[in-house]
């Protein structure tokens, strides 16, 4: 299959693991509410103006920079829309590992992940429609598959904040029965939604390989800046070395997972969003790694 196709592959699941997904991941949030901790938000009152940079990185400079490149690259339209998604979703848990293996600054990163989980109920939709909107191929994109706007943002209020606010409230009514079901709801919901994905991709895996080796490039290039970003935003708030590494972990490394489950579900599978976010859920880890062997160096050639 030529790229030129791109647009007009779908990822279809059938209805019932359309239903397992969403489940899937509601459960996971409402394990991330389960494992909401005060201390997890404490770099807000410690450093409040290196937490904030770190905030409106995420939820607004990230995605202004996606429309940006869009604007720049001109790719396709579902590929933009990939791009848009991946740069909509909050913070993965990995940059909170990578940010204690390259010696940032975990506790901003921790501080960090659970805001944008949290926010990530509430704003991750309504950012998808605003970005979008902003790039007129993905809103013609979005047209052609009969986006409603009203029935996505409550689709994603089910499957995202009506879980966490569940979660939340039992953490708060009873702490020792939250405690104790924690992980048992972490690993369904992760192994779960882990497994649906896999399959629902496994069939597809021949386009995936042939449709991706023409976006890699831009795929990189975008995880790139947005590393970048993470940096710079350290840099403009006068933050330590360890705080300027951890926003460059958070910024860099999105829930790409997230944004799979919400093209599976809300979006028809639109294919070349898929294989964007598929791509980008690869190398961000790759990338982090990488980041975190330079740092490493660095601090010894410092020493040195």
């Amino acid at each position: 299959m030529s790229i030129s196709n791109i647009d007009e592959i779908r990822f279809e699941l059938s209805s019932g693991s359309e239903a397992a997904l969403s489940i899937s991941l509601a459960l996971m949030m409402f394990a991330v509410a389960l494992s909401l901790k005060l201390e997890h938000f404490r770099f807000f009152k410690e450093n409040p103006k290196i937490y904030f940079t770190g905030v409106i990185s995420q939820i607004i400079f990230l995605p202004a920079l996606t429309v940006i490149l869009c604007y720049l690259t001109n790719p396709h339209p579902s590929v933009a829309l990939g791009m848009i998604l991946i740069a909509c979703c909050p913070g993965g848990n990995v940059s909170n590992l990578l940010s204690m293996f390259g010696k940032g600054n975990t506790a901003l990163s921790v501080s960090l992940t659970a805001t944008s989980s949290l926010a990530a109920a509430f704003i991750t939709p309504l950012s998808i429609i605003f970005w979008c909107g902003l790039y007129e191929p993905t809103q013609n994109l979005l047209s052609e598959i009969t986006f409603n706007k009203l029935n996505f943002l409550f689709n994603t209020f089910l499957i995202l904040a009506l879980p966490l606010i569940m979660g939340i409230s039992l953490l708060c009514l009873s702490p020792a029965f939250a405690k104790k079901i924690h992980k048992s709801v972490s690993l369904v919901s992760a192994f779960s939604l882990l497994m649906i994905i896999i399959l629902s991709f496994i069939e597809y895996f021949e386009v995936f390989l042939q449709i991706g080796m023409g976006i890699i490039a831009l795929i990189i290039t975008h995880n790139t800046l947005a590393f970048m970003l993470g940096y710079v935003s350290g840099l403009t708030c006068n933050a330590p070395k360890t705080s300027a590494r951890s926003l460059t972990f958070e910024i860099g490394i999105q829930n790409s997972g997230l944004g799979i489950v919400i093209l599976l579900t809300q979006l028809e599978g639109i294919g070349g969003a898929g294989i964007v976010a598929g791509l980008w859920g690869i190398w961000h880890i790759i990338a982090g790694l990488l980041l975190v062997g330079f740092f490493k160096w660095k601090d010894r050639y410092v020493r040195s």
